[in-house]
């Protein structure tokens, strides 16, 4: 219900109401009174009468009455005089200073990453664009709805909180704080009507009675009438609750889907009034209809219409309350008091409280305006805020146990308030030191998961609900909210609190630590996948939690070392459980391990342990600040038991190594899915990178000798470094060998990962940094691919773009594509193959491309590790590892089966590991040494590793295994890192020798140094000379090549230079061919001098059956395949209403608007008619054998997709071969002298004449009456018309005619919508039009991209073109000729005014290109006899052609001069050219013709401008016609782009003056009269009275609306669109149209239309007007394009706006500040004039199957 604006219902009438309200307020405010009773008086006797019909309310005269009879008395009391004067007044004086606007569903709102305190700090619209903001780096999202602007709130933003709207001041006040201060009579006034109010409100909305009233509003006699009520809920869809309706209460659709969309708007809805028995009945069908199996029956209630009426009314009073709170603080202060008041002594809760509580049992209506009315008052006052955030936590179980039963969305609880308290960082700290609310809402959490608690108290999520885990998580992020800014403060209290939530979130974490254990499947597979996504799905929540808990503590050293404490003692007692069997001893090289025997492949093992890793995170952040010195005081060594905290992470990287060794394969699908998430980035931070980390503890604090032999154990592959002879199975041997692999990863893992915090002297930047390195070592990236690939912090920040340009470098995109970051050549040293978080298929291709660059800058292919940085202190011992004894056994081992050949014991994978272990123990020994004098090093990995292994006489030492290993032929691919770890043996050793100290210092350590350098040298001169002899070889062959290709060039050289002229590049030897001597050749298409038409043989192939075919006319068709469309690109009146069906249209004429023609655009593929019938044949039964499979085609419309390039066709055209034509120059001269316009006029009307009379012999004579005004002359008779050359007609083959007429018959059914009729009159109209219009459209391109006439078309456009040309030419002979004349005569009707024909258009109103086609190609019918088929010989059709034009020509420069040269010049020129003086006599006589209407003072000059300018779209047109109907080729200038050099060459071409007025002279007899009747026509003498308007020439050239540079400017006109046709305020979905630039309410039943009985969206129903059923909209809140066609087809596509990074954000998922991408949006452009958006529907939808989903009908 909207509130009551200036001027709304009661406003207006108050003035005659006045004398009885102030009577009203007398009585109100007599101080004897009881408010209370009056005012619930008052209510009791007006409210039932205000709603009394809740079946079909009239929603204002319920609100008139309620502002005159209720509201507008209370607010006189109120106020104390006129409530509109007195809000006035309270409006001016300033407004709050925070904005405090609540967004609705798909607003959206703006955050700022450089000033935000967190990322739920928003701004709406209005604020952003007025605040310092904009110009940060912001980001845009859509508002799920219920949130809250910032603005104003100082503790939201670290700077700008105020826009210049709010800022105290801004709105003419002097200071903030004169904000509306109320009068202390005012103040008692409220004090007194709020409590009334308010109890009358609250006990309404919880009112439980569904009978009765409570006895003080009840005071009439009880009538039986009641109301059956059904209520929202999330369950049911919404074509169920249409369904049930009607078939409980038998409505029709339409009522129905009324009563449904109210309920889901509202939340209830009465959809019965009646006796109580009627409404029971009524309640029991629809609970009956709507249950069904997997579904609990619809919410109904049946309300007694009192009950009903106060409750709409309460709620009345809450939008009434709701605008008063935001006039003043005094009343928001006064209704958070009375809402929190306690009843003294009762342990009832207070108003709001109870309201709370009620919130899951409100409808949604309700809940709606009582979140507002919070917003509105208790979150505009902190002081409030803080108070009702107790009330909140107070009650905090009991609500979200409410929230968790309900079944409406998140949005519509009270529980989603919680983010605007908990995200207040001093709100947080008071809730956490006062209300203890970490512990609060981790006790909840507990509450509410007990059912997925197994015996052992650990979560086991089997056979979980969804809906209710996605309720849960609410939980979960309100502890996150409580969390996002970290104390700089902390007080004893505030340490105790923490560390109390601390121990309970602990709790949890117990819970976890296990949970959903896995045991390994022998034999048989798992039969059910267990559920695995909910575990997983808690653990991403987790994430950010546990690493923010992590940060709180590492605040505060006490803290820190406690919560260590309290951590570790969780883990013991995890790890404790199961300690009964006895240890087993382990020996290898002298040393012994004692363990619990422990089989990962064996005993059950879980993936999810967040205690360990909890620790392991704060024991780096010990570490890290140092004060791991003081741990033993908290936890003494004895009870520390490193080997128990490493033992469970360490069985979880086994069981990820088993997994790779495919060990647990018959475990199904989940175990694969959870360990891709425990390594993904949405996860690893808290999993896989906590274990490496526990590791790396476990090896700094035990002995290096009993860690590997432990981890020796838990891999099972104890017996494998043992002298035990191996088994023969294969598959054992290969696991093995994984497993071997896999652990040795891990130790790299272990020594090198040095990446993070606190393990060693990094900062967090240096880690993005490697991230980001290694993962542009794979390939450049796109910004978004990067981000993905971080992890995210708490404020959903990855720090990328803190570090990215240090590292890298971008590149911009193109018209595809987006923009990508290459890494920068510096950075390169710092990739280490074996990167932790590297997936397998990542590792291999990082080290394919890192290897190929350095071949290809000719280097060696040696990738060692870069030197890592140190260890801190607490992590020193960890490089103990690497110089081991365990470890040099291993090492030497698995050299030593290389070296060996035992090929089935090792890998190269393997042996790549070992080198890079090596290689990282000399770097460690060798930054050892530099850094302190030799004595002080203890790490002698060079000695271990140059010590014999055993003392027997065989025994070897590293070094020498790897000289050997050099020879290994398989090992090839390793040569180069080997030499490199030998010289590093050598540096080192040196180094230990000190014989070279001081120049080796300096000499990094990834370089080469000169050891050995000899060796080397060669390898590198071997290499080179390699390279150099390739690079030879190949240019001899190149070489050889080149002159083949000379050579094969001289030999077919009349080959290629017939190809030259296939392509259009005539040359003069069809010039000699088809040309007699006396005519020098010239390049005009019309009249005597007609240039010879060049017919080259054609020969193509069939893509279908592959063989060749010659175009003949007697030959076999041969067709090309063809999309024939409605289409509006050329209009000029976007506005003008489209017919539909066509059964009723005359399409001969075409308005000059061009409103819609029939466009037909070809892929250029060619296909035997035969071959495709066969083709397509085929695919109709392919699919009718597919019934149920969605077509992307239309079969029953003939549509199918190209064989070749599979692009969407309905029709194909046949190629019709173009008839060479010669004319004999003498008898074209001879001709000259006698058949001049006048004459060849006379002929025409002689000849029509005759017709008309042989026709109404047989019929009724409907053919025109001829003027006979000096044309009446004797001697000419009805065959003179042959006299001037005939020739016989073409014969065309049976299957060309038949491919004719199919063609013909498709371009009548698209371009009319009608059913298909071959024998319709107006095919050949259909098919004249569609030939003119494709040529328009051509033209209109070409123009736009700026590319000359000839010789810039695309093949596809050039044979599609020839052949439409060429076919409606052949057309004609389909067709009975007589029809073909009468149309012929209508179109010469036009221009003859003297044809007497009936609905004859006048010359404005018809578009003269489209005439011209339809003249030139219907003329031929004139020759036709009864005995002969002939057709005009070659001669004749010059004369007929030129004569045609030039009257069409005529006709169209009047209707220029007419409709476009009546402006009055702006600028003065004195042109005084010929052109100008023939322009200025031409308009004398049209200002004579019109009876002075056309004014003669307009200069020639402009006249002649306007003529020039606006003639030039026909003739460009007329030319490409002529072209590709004659074969003429165009002149020289043509095939380039110029402005002057085009005019006259279209004019020569044309066979037109370059003065197109000499024209009228040079016919000025026959034309004379033609003129007369063409200006005195009534629309003509209309359109220059002014009274009409005429389309003006040159038509614009359409383009796509401007859309604005910034995306925000459409989204803030979005957020200010109104849904024309629904009156509440709920936000829609936003469409704009790209052709007119309208803005529609998509997908929303408020909109739909019913056209032709079908109910279509606003989208869809729109493009049937606009874009003749294909459309292109923008979807401003999802940033995305949505092209369709039809109502059943369509795609997206992205949108032209581009962030920074040159990528689109569908979905405006990231963001980013978005800016239009002009070459994009040009290519949008191009889509749309190509006709080719069919096209790429057809294709995306084919590529993305899965839309098949959409109803597009309903867009």
């Amino acid at each position: 219900m909207a509130d009551r604006g200036d001027g709304g219902p009661g406003a207006g009438a108050a003035g005659g109401r006045v004398p009885v309200q102030l009577q009203d307020r007398a009585v109100w405010c007599d101080e004897r009174f009881n408010f209370q009773a009056t005012f619930l008086q008052c209510l009791a006797k007006h409210v039932p009468n205000i709603y009394s019909a809740e079946m079909d309310p009239l929603l204002e005269k319920q609100e008139e009455m309620v502002q005159a009879v209720i509201l507008y008395p209370l607010e006189c009391y109120l106020f104390g005089e006129d409530p509109d004067i007195f809000l006035e007044k309270l409006q001016q004086s300033g407004t709050s200073q925070l904005c405090g606007k609540v967004f609705k569903g798909g607003e959206t709102t703006y955050s700022c990453r450089d000033c935000a305190v967190d990322p739920t700090c928003v701004l709406c619209m209005d604020c952003f664009q007025n605040s310092i903001h904009k110009n940060h780096r912001y980001k845009m999202h859509s508002s799920t709805g219920g949130g809250f602007c910032d603005c104003g709130d100082t503790e939201a933003w670290k700077a700008g909180p105020l826009c210049t709207k709010h800022e105290p001041g801004a709105s003419g006040s002097a200071k903030e704080n004169s904000e509306c201060q109320l009068n202390e009579e005012i103040m008692e006034h409220s004090r007194r009507v709020f409590p009334s109010v308010i109890k009358y409100m609250v006990d309404m909305l919880i009112w439980e009675e569904e009978k009765e009233l409570p006895p003080e509003l009840t005071i009439r006699e009880k009538v039986d009438s009641y109301y059956c009520v059904l209520f929202n809920d999330e369950h049911h869809s919404y074509d169920h609750v249409i369904y049930s309706l009607q078939r409980a209460l038998g409505c029709e659709l339409g009522e129905a889907q009324l009563h449904t969309t109210a309920i889901d708007k509202e939340g209830r809805r009465a959809v019965k009034a009646g006796h109580y028995a009627s409404c029971q009945e009524a309640k029991e069908e629809i609970k009956r209809h709507s249950e069904n199996v997997s579904q609990r029956p619809l919410h109904v209630e049946v309300l007694h219409a009192d009950v009903m009426a106060h409750q709409k009314f309460a709620l009345r009073l809450g939008s009434w309350l709701n605008k008063l709170m935001s006039y003043s603080s005094d009343f928001r202060q006064i209704f958070c008091q009375i809402c929190l008041k306690e009843e003294a002594g009762s342990e009832k809760p207070c108003f709001i409280s109870k309201l709370m509580l009620w919130d899951a049992k409100l409808h949604k209506g309700a809940r709606k305006v009582l979140h507002e009315l919070i917003f509105s008052s208790f979150f505009m006052e902190m002081e409030y805020k803080k108070l009702f955030a107790v009330e909140f936590v107070k009650y905090y179980k009991a609500l979200q146990k409410e929230y968790i039963s309900d079944d409406h969305d998140r949005v519509l609880s009270v529980t989603a308030l919680s983010v605007q308290m908990f995200t207040v960082p001093t709100l947080a700290r008071h809730l956490i030191e006062e209300q203890n609310v970490i512990t609060t809402i981790t006790e909840t959490l507990l509450e509410v998961l007990p059912e997925y608690l197994d015996k052992n108290d650990k979560f086991n999520f089997q056979g979980y609900s969804q809906d209710k885990l996605n309720r849960v998580y609410a939980v979960i992020y309100d502890l996150r909210y409580v969390l996002v800014s970290k104390p700089t403060l902390w007080t004893d209290r505030l340490r105790e609190r923490f560390l109390e939530g601390f121990v309970s979130f602990l709790r949890i974490l117990t819970c976890m630590q296990g949970m959903e254990e896995i045991k390994r499947q022998i034999g048989q597979h798992i039969e059910v996948d267990p559920d695995w996504e909910a575990a997983i799905a808690i653990q991403m929540q987790l994430k950010n939690i546990l690493l923010m808990f992590q940060e709180w503590c590492a605040c505060d050293e006490e803290l820190l070392l406690k919560a260590y404490s309290e951590c570790h003692k969780a883990v013991m007692r995890c790890s404790t459980n199961g300690r009964s069997r006895e240890k087993t001893v382990f020996h290898l090289c002298g040393h012994t391990l004692e363990s619990r025997p422990y089989r990962v492949s064996a005993d059950p093992v879980s993936i999810h342990l967040p205690l360990s890793r909890t620790l392991a995170g704060l024991h780096v952040r010990l570490s890290k600040t140092g004060i791991i010195s003081r741990l033993h005081e908290f936890v003494s060594p004895e009870e520390f038991q490193v080997e128990l905290l490493v033992e469970y992470p360490l069985r979880c990287l086994v069981l990820v190594a088993q997994v790779a060794a495919e060990m647990w394969r018959r475990n199904g699908l989940s175990l694969i899915s959870q360990v891709f998430y425990y390594q993904d980035v949405k996860c690893r931070e808290e999993m896989y990178d906590k274990d490496i980390i526990m590791l790396q503890i476990g090896a700094s604090l035990m002995d290096p000798n009993q860690f590997l032999l432990l981890i020796l154990q838990r891999y099972e592959l104890a017996d494998a470094f043992k002298k035990i002879k191996p088994t023969k199975d294969q598959d054992l041997i290969k696991q093995c060998n994984v497993l071997i692999e896999e652990m040795l990863q891990i130790l790299i893992y272990v020594v090198g990962e040095r990446y993070v915090p606190g393990v060693s002297n990094v900062t967090k930047e240096d880690v993005i940094m490697r991230e980001i390195i290694h993962l542009l070592c794979i390939e450049p990236m796109a910004h978004s691919a990067i981000t993905k690939s971080l992890p995210e912090n708490e404020n959903n920040e990855t720090g990328l773009e803190n570090v990215i340009d240090k590292v890298a470098t971008f590149k911009k995109p193109g018209v595809s594509g987006h923009g990508v970051y290459e890494l920068k050549d510096e950075c390169l040293k710092e990739f280490n193959m074996f990167f932790y978080h590297y997936t397998k298929t990542q590792h291999s291709k990082a080290e394919h491309t890192q290897k190929k660059r350095r071949k290809q800058e000719n280097r060696d292919e040696a990738l060692p590790p870069p030197p890592p940085p140190d260890f801190s202190p607490a992590f020193s011992n960890v490089v103990r590892i690497l110089n081991c004894d365990v470890m040099m056994h291993i090492l030497r081992t698995i050299l030593q089966r290389a070296v060996e050949l035992e090929t089935h014991l090792w890998t190269e994978a393997m042996i790549q590991m070992v080198l890079h272990l090596l290689s990282l123990g000399l770097l460690e020994e060798k930054q050892q040494l530099q850094k302190s004098p030799e004595e002080e090093v203890t790490f002698d990995f060079y000695h271990k590793a140059t010590r014999m292994g055993s003392s027997a006489l065989n025994a070897v030492n590293v070094l020498m295994l790897l000289e050997k290993l050099k020879r290994v032929p398989q090992l090839e691919a390793q040569k180069d890192t080997i030499n490199w770890i030998l010289q590093m043996f050598d540096t080192v050793k040196r180094l230990r020798e000190k014989s070279s100290l001081t120049t080796v210092t300096a000499t990094s350590g990834s370089e080469a140094t000169k050891g050995d350098e000899s060796t080397q040298d060669k390898e590198k001169a071997e290499r080179k000379r390699k390279a150099e002899a390739a690079r030879l070889h190949r240019q001899k062959i190149m070489a050889q090549m080149s002159a083949l290709q000379r050579n094969f060039i001289e030999t077919h050289k009349l080959l290629y230079e017939n190809t030259q002229e296939a392509q259009g590049k005539e040359d003069a030897i069809m010039e000699e061919e088809s040309m007699s001597s006396a005519i020098d050749y010239s390049k005009i298409a019309l009249g005597p001098k007609r240039g010879p038409s060049v017919a080259e043989k054609e020969v193509l192939t069939c893509i279908l059956c592959q063989e060749e075919q010659e175009v003949k006319l007697e030959s076999a068709a041969m067709v090309l395949s063809a999309c024939v469309q409605k289409s509006t690109a050329l209009t000029q009146n976007r506005s003008r209403i489209l017919e539909l069906s066509g059964d009723t249209l005359d399409p001969l004429f075409m308005h000059p608007d061009l409103p819609c023609g029939t466009h037909t655009g070809s892929c250029g593929h060619v296909m035997h008619a035969a071959c495709w019938q066969k083709y397509f044949e085929a695919m109709q039964l392919n699919f009718r054998q597919r019934l149920h499979v969605e077509q992307i085609f239309d079969l029953e419309n003939g549509e199918y997709l190209c064989p070749l390039c599979k692009s969407l066709c309905n029709t194909v055209i046949p190629i019709v071969p173009l008839q060479a034509q010669k004319i004999n120059s003498e008898d074209a001269e001879a001709v000259a002298q006698i058949l001049s316009l006048a004459r060849w006029l006379e002929i025409i009307i002689v000849r029509i004449s005759g017709y008309s009379v042989k026709n109404a012999k047989g019929e009724k004579q409907n053919l025109p009456a001829f003027a006979n005004k000096g044309m009446g002359n004797s001697a000419l008779e009805f065959h003179s018309i042959l006299s001037f050359g005939v020739q016989s007609s073409a014969k065309y083959s049976s299957s060309i005619k038949e491919m004719l007429i199919l063609f013909a018959t498709t371009i009548y059914r698209v371009g009319l919508k009608v059913a298909p009729n071959e024998a319709d009159y107006r095919i050949p109209m259909m098919t004249w039009s569609t030939c003119a219009f494709t040529i328009q459209c051509i033209e209109n391109l070409l123009e736009t991209e700026g590319k000359p006439l000839f010789g810039s078309l695309q093949n596809r456009q050039h044979s599609g073109l020839k052949a439409l040309v060429q076919f409606a030419a052949a057309q004609r002979t389909t067709s009975p000729q007589v029809l073909i004349q009468k149309h012929l005569i209508r179109l010469l009707g036009v221009l003859l005014p003297n044809f007497k024909v009936e609905d004859t258009p006048s010359l404005l109103e018809v578009d003269m290109f489209h005439i011209l086609v339809g003249v030139v190609l219907s003329f031929p019918s004139l020759y036709w006899e009864d005995a002969v088929d002939l057709q005009p010989s070659s001669i004749s059709s010059a004369y007929n052609h030129l004569y045609l034009f030039h009257l069409t020509t005529l006709a169209h420069i009047t209707q220029i001069v007419v409709s476009s040269a009546t402006e009055s010049p702006t600028a003065q020129s004195s042109d005084n050219s010929e052109e100008a003086r023939s322009a200025q006599s031409f308009c004398r006589e049209v200002c004579q013709y019109t009876s002075g209407c056309f004014s003669q003072d307009i200069p020639g000059w402009l006249v002649w401008d306007c003529v020039r300018k606006g003639i030039m779209p026909y003739l460009r047109c007329a030319a490409i016609f002529f072209h590709y109907l004659l074969g003429v080729s165009p002149p020289e200038e043509l095939l380039q782009v110029s402005e002057e050099g085009q005019f006259k060459a279209l004019c020569s071409y044309l066979s037109l003056p370059t003065n197109l007025f000499l024209l009228f002279q040079e016919y000025w007899d026959t034309v004379n009269p033609l003129l007369q009747r063409w200006c005195a026509d009534p629309v003509v003498l209309s359109c220059l009275k002014g009274k009409s308007i005429a389309i003006r020439y040159p038509r614009k050239r359409n383009s796509l609306i401007e859309l604005p540079e910034d995306y925000s400017c459409l989204l803030n006109q979005a957020s200010q669109f109104r849904c024309p046709r629904s009156s509440d305020d709920e936000q829609k979905h936003p469409v704009l149209c790209l052709f007119c630039g309208a803005m529609l309410c998509s997908q929303n039943t408020c909109c739909q239309e019913l056209v032709n009985g079908e109910e279509l969206g606003a989208c869809t129903s729109h493009a049937l007007q606009c874009g003749a059923g294909v459309c292109m909209f923008l979807k401003i809140r999802e940033c995305r394009v949505v092209l369709i066609e039809g109502k059943t087809r369509g795609c997206l596509y992205p949108a032209p706006y581009l962030d920074e990074y040159g990528e689109t954000d569908p979905g405006l998922k990231r963001g980013n500040p978005l800016h239009l991408c002009r070459e994009r949006y040009r290519k949008l452009h191009l889509l749309w004039q190509q006709h080719c958006i069919i096209e790429e529907i057809a294709r995306s939808q084919e590529t993305n199957q899965i839309f098949f989903g959409f109803n597009w009908q309903l867009l």
